[in-house]
C-alpha cells in the first residue's frame, strides 16, 4: 500500500525484516506485529508514482483537495484521499494493541489467510470491531500458495463471522499441467478481469472487459457474470435502492452501472449492525490485488464525518459530542418556589471549546522522547496551544505536533478533525485521556467546571493473568529500574505492576507469556535496565473459609511528625455465591454505604448518626477539617489496600464481605485525619483477615479460562479427552459460541448463515460446493471449554501435536475457582521455589 501510494520506493518484506510498520527489532526477529504502528499516505497518490530506487522517500503529498461538485457521479477512488493506516498485531497476547486502535478507527480491513481461512483469533478481533461498530471489508490473501481455497474461506466468513459475504472479486486461476497458478482477479463490480504481469512490482496490470474475456477465457467471463448476479441479488435483500435500480434496468443484473453498485455496497457496509461483508482477493507476496483493495477502501469505508457521533460523559451522564457542541440555552422557566431544572450538558462556555481529542497510545521514542498518539474528534489541535487533560485535571502546552510515518515523523502546525497524529513532549498524558483546547485557557487555569469532567468513551483494559518477578541487580540500579518500568507501563497499560510488601519483590503482570517476554526484552535491551527477571507465573487469588466477629482497632501514632488517632470496628466474612448481590434496602439505607470492589469483594461501611442525605448532624459530630465523603473515601482506600494482599499466600483476597463501622462519637478525635482513618481501616481489615486465616486457613482460587478450540472432526475425540482428563477442564459445548466476553454478542443476536446459500466461485481441483458445505458443517468442529489457566500454559504445542498442526484456539478469563487440596499443595510448593 505504501509503495503504490508513493510513500516508499521499495516494497518491504516480512521475511527480510524490511517492512515499514514492523520496525521494532523484536518484530523483525519474530516476523510478527507486536506494536501497532500508524502511517499517513494518500490514495490515489497526488504526485506520480516513483520509480523503484533506493533514494529516501519523498515528502508527503499536498493536502486532499476539496471534493468536486460532481462527487456523487464519479467513484470516490478517482479523487485523492488522505488515509491514516494503523497496522495492528494479530497475536492474542497483544489484544490491547488491537482494542485501543479499534477505538479510534473509522473502518477496518480484515486480512485472511487463503489457506488457513477464518482462524480463532480472527473471530475474536472481528467481534471486538463489531463492539465499536466499525465497518469492515475482507481481503483474502495468500491465494498464490499451494492449498489456497477461496471458496472455503468465503463460506467460513459467512458461517463464523456471522455475515453475508458479498463476493466483489474472484480469483483468476491459470490451470496448466495439473497446476493452478494465481494470475489475477475478476471484478464483479466493474465486470472486468485484471491480470498482473509475473515477476514485477505489481504495477503492470492488464485489464480485460467481458467481451475480451469471452474470446480468451469464456469460463472465467461466465463466472464473473455469476458473481455479479449473486452480488446484485444480495444487495437487493439489504438495500431498497438496489431493488429500484434492478427494476429500472429491466431486471438485468449486468446492466446496473458499477458506480451504482459501489454506492449500494457502501450503504450496506455502513449499516449497524453490519450484515453484508464485501470480499476481495489477492496475494500480497506476488503484489496482486493491492491497488484494487485500496480503491475499495476509499470507495466503501467511511470518512470521519460519516461515523456515529462520539460518545461522551459529563458527571457520569452520557451524551454525544455533537449534542454538547450544538448548545442552545434552555428557556424552561422554573416554577415558583422551585429551582430551575439543571442539565449537565447545558454549558454555555462550550462555544469556546476549540478542540477535543483522545490519547490512545503512548510511545517512548529514544530520539524524540514521549510520543502521545491522538485522534482529533472536534476542532483543530494547533502547535503551541495550551491543552487541558480532563482525566488527570492537568494543563500542558503542546510543544510539537507530528504526523507519523511508522518510526519516521514530519512536523506539522495543526491536526484537524478526523486526523490521527502525535503530540511530542507531554509529561503526563496516558492512554485513554481526553484532551481539550479551550479559548482563554492558560497554564495555571482550567476550563469551566462543566467541561472539567468531559470524557470521551474510554478504552477498556483487559485484566492480566500472568506475572513475573523483577529485581534490580543492586540498590544503585533501583531508581533506574523503577523509571524504566514506569515508561513501560505508560506505553502499555495492559501491563500492571505490584509490590510484595513483605518481601519487597516487584511483580509485573501481563496478558500472556509472549507479552511478558516482549516486555522483558524492552526493559533489558531497549531501556537498558539492569534487573533480574524471574520465570513467568500465574496470578492466583485467595478467599476466606470462615468469618470473624467485629473487633475495634485503635490507631494512635505519629504520622509525618504529627499525632494521628482514629478508631475503626471491622469484621470479614466469605461471600457465598448466592449472596453476592446487595439488597436494594441496604443500598437505600442513609446510614450505610456499600462499595463493590475488585475481585468480587464488597465493602459495607456503617456510619450511625451520619446520614448521606442529611448533613445537619455532620457539623456537630465531625471536626471542621473532615467530611463524611472524605471519611468514606479513606475507608474505601484502606480496605482496598488491605485486600490487595492476603495473609495466606500473599495473593489478592477475593469473594470477601468486609464490614466496617465508622463511629463518629467514639472513633473520631481531634487528631483524626483522612490519612489516619485510612490507616485505621486498613489495620482493621488486615487484622480481621489474619484472624480468619488463623481460625481456618484460606484457600486459593485459580484463574479459569473460557477456551474456544477449532479442530477437525478426526481430532475431536483426542482433544476433548485431553481437555477433560489430562487438564482438568470442563467441556461446555461442541459447536457453541463464547458468550463470556463483554465485547461479544450473545448467541441469540448472532446472524446464522447457511453456507449453501452463499455464492462462491469454484476452486481449482475442488470436489464441488455441496461437498464443501458438508465439509464445513462436519469437518471443522468448535469446542467450548473451561480450563484452569495453569493447564493452558504451552497448550498450543500440545494442540498442534494432537491435530497435525491444524488446531487453533483462543481464550479469555472467565473467573476464579477454588482449587482442590492436592492442586493447591502443588502450587504452594512451586511458589516456594519461585520465591
Amino acid at each position: 500500500m505504501l509503495y503504490y501510494g508513493g510513500y516508499t520506493r521499495r516494497i518491504g518484506d516480512v521475511d527480510e525484516g524490511s517492512t515499514v510498520t514492523d520496525f521494532l527489532p523484536a518484530e523483525r526477529a519474530r516476523g510478527i506485529t507486536i506494536q501497532s504502528a500508524a502511517i499517513t499516505f494518500h490514495w490515489p497518490p497526488s504526485p506520480p508514482a516513483p520509480s523503484n530506487s533506493t533514494t529516501p522517500p519523498p515528502p508527503p503529498p499536498p493536502p486532499t483537495p476539496p471534493l468536486p461538485s460532481n462527487f456523487d457521479t464519479v467513484p470516490r477512488s478517482s479523487i485523492s484521499h488522505n488515509i491514516n493506516l494503523i497496522d495492528t498485531p494479530g497475536h492474542a497476547d497483544f489484544t490491547f494493541e488491537v482494542l485501543r486502535s479499534l477505538r479510534v478507527l473509522d473502518g477496518a480491513v480484515c486480512i485472511l489467510d487463503g489457506v488457513a481461512g477464518v482462524e480463532a483469533q480472527t473471530e475474536k478481533v472481528w467481534t471486538q470491531a463489531g463492539y465499536y461498530h466499525i465497518p469492515r471489508i475482507v481481503f483474502v490473501n495468500k491465494l498464490d500458495r499451494v492449498g489456497a481455497a477461496f471458496a472455503r474461506t468465503v463460506k467460513e466468513v459467512g458461517v463464523r463471522l456471522h455475515g453475508w459475504p458479498a463476493v466483489c472479486q474472484i480469483p483468476w486461476w491459470k490451470v496448466e499441467s495439473g497446476n493452478a497458478e494465481f494470475v489475477g482477479i475478476g471484478d464483479s463490480i466493474h465486470l472486468r478481469g485484471m491480470r498482473w504481469q509475473a515477476s514485477t512490482d505489481g504495477s503492470q496490470i492488464q485489464a480485460f472487459d467481458l467481451a475480451q474475456l469471452e474470446t480468451t477465457d469464456e469460463k472465467f467471463a461466465s463466472e464473473i457474470k455469476k458473481a455479479r448476479t449473486a452480488l446484485v441479488e444480495l444487495l437487493s435483500e439489504h438495500d431498497d435502492n438496489m431493488v429500484s435500480l434492478f427494476l429500472d434496468h429491466n431486471e438485468d443484473h449486468l446492466a446496473i452501472p458499477p458506480l451504482q453498485v459501489l454506492q449500494s455496497l457502501r450503504r450496506v457496509v455502513l449499516q449497524t449492525p453490519q450484515t453484508v461483508i464485501p470480499i476481495f482477493a489477492g496475494a500480497s507476496f506476488r503484489n496482486i490485488g493491492v491497488q484494487p483493495l485500496l480503491d475499495n477502501v476509499v470507495d466503501l469505508l467511511p470518512s470521519p464525518l460519516e461515523r456515529p457521533d462520539p460518545e461522551i460523559s459529563i458527571e457520569n451522564q452520557t451524551s454525544t459530542l455533537n449534542q454538547l457542541l450544538s448548545y442552545v440555552p434552555t428557556a424552561v422557566p422554573a416554577k415558583k418556589g422551585q429551582q430551575k431544572p439543571r442539565n449537565v450538558f447545558d454549558i454555555p462556555e462550550v462555544q469556546n471549546l476549540s478542540a477535543c481529542a483522545l490519547a490512545f497510545k503512548v510511545v517512548n521514542d529514544p530520539k524524540r522522547g514521549i510520543l502521545v498518539y491522538v485522534r482529533v474528534y472536534s476542532g483543530t489541535l494547533t502547535k503551541g496551544a495550551v491543552m487541558y487533560n480532563t482525566s488527570l485535571h492537568s494543563t500542558e502546552r503542546l510543544p510539537r505536533l507530528l504526523k507519523m510515518y511508522a518510526n519516521d515523523a514530519i512536523e506539522t502546525d495543526m491536526l484537524t478533525v478526523g486526523q490521527i497524529g502525535v503530540i511530542s513532549g507531554l509529561k503526563h498524558a496516558r492512554t485513554g485521556d481526553t484532551l481539550l483546547i479551550y479559548k482563554g485557557l492558560h497554564m495555571k487555569g482550567a476550563p469551566p467546571s462543566g467541561l472539567k469532567s468531559l470524557q470521551l468513551r474510554p478504552i477498556n483494559i483487559p485484566p492480566p493473568v500472568f506475572f513475573t518477578s523483577i529485581e534490580p541487580r543492586s540498590l544503585s540500579e533501583q531508581k533506574h529500574v523503577q523509571e524504566s518500568l514506569n515508561i513501560l507501563l505508560r506505553e502499555d497499560p495492559s501491563l500492571q505492576l505490584s509490590v510484595d510488601e513483605e518481601s519487597g519483590q516487584t511483580h509485573l503482570a501481563g496478558m500472556g507469556d509472549l507479552h511478558l517476554e516482549i516486555a522483558r526484552d524492552r526493559l533489558l535491551d531497549d531501556l537498558k535496565a539492569k534487573a533480574r527477571i524471574g520465570k513467568i507465573e500465574i496470578g492466583y487469588r485467595e478467599t476466606l473459609t470462615t468469618s470473624t466477629l467485629p473487633q475495634t482497632y485503635l490507631l494512635d501514632k505519629m504520622i509525618a511528625g504529627k499525632p494521628a488517632k482514629a478508631s475503626m470496628k471491622g469484621s470479614v466474612a466469605p461471600i457465598e455465591e448466592s449472596s453476592i448481590s446487595t439488597s436494594s434496602e441496604e443500598e437505600d439505607d442513609p446510614f450505610t454505604t456499600t462499595y463493590h470492589l475488585h475481585d468480587s469483594n464488597t465493602l459495607h461501611i456503617a456510619h450511625p448518626n451520619l446520614s448521606r442525605f442529611d448533613s445537619t448532624a455532620h457539623k456537630q459530630l465531625l471536626p471542621q477539617h473532615l467530611s463524611l465523603p472524605s471519611l468514606l473515601s479513606a475507608c474505601h482506600a484502606g480496605a482496598s489496600a488491605a485486600l490487595s494482599r492476603g495473609p495466606f499466600a500473599g495473593f489478592p483476597v477475593s469473594n470477601t464481605n468486609v464490614n466496617l463501622t465508622l463511629d463518629a462519637q467514639n472513633g473520631i478525635f481531634t487528631e483524626t485525619s483522612a490519612t489516619a482513618m485510612s490507616m485505621a481501616a486498613r489495620m482493621a481489615v488486615a487484622s480481621s483477615l489474619r484472624a480468619a486465616n488463623d481460625s481456618n486457613p484460606n484457600v486459593l482460587l485459580e484463574p479459569v479460562m473460557m477456551v474456544t478450540i477449532f479442530v477437525n472432526e478426526s481430532s475431536l475425540g483426542a482433544v476433548v479427552q485431553d481437555l477433560s482428563s489430562s487438564r482438568g477442564g470442563q467441556v461446555i459445548s461442541l459447536d457453541g459460541s463464547d458468550t463470556s466476553s463483554p465485547t461479544s454478542a450473545s448467541e441469540d443476536d448472532l446472524l446464522t448463515i447457511n453456507p449453501a446459500q452463499i455464492y462462491t466461485p469454484p476452486d481449482p481441483f475442488s470436489s464441488g460446493t455441496s461437498a464443501l458445505d458438508a465439509d464445513l458443517a462436519n469437518s471443522q468442529r468448535q469446542i467450548l471449554a473451561r480450563v484452569p489457566l495453569k493447564e493452558m500454559v504451552g497448550y498450543l504445542n500440545q494442540l498442534r501435536a494432537l491435530t497435525g498442526g491444524r488446531g487453533t484456539f483462543v481464550m479469555s478469563v472467565d473467573g476464579f475457582e477454588k482449587m482442590g487440596s492436592q492442586r493447591q499443595k502443588d502450587v504452594l510448593e512451586a511458589m516456594r521455589e519461585f520465591m
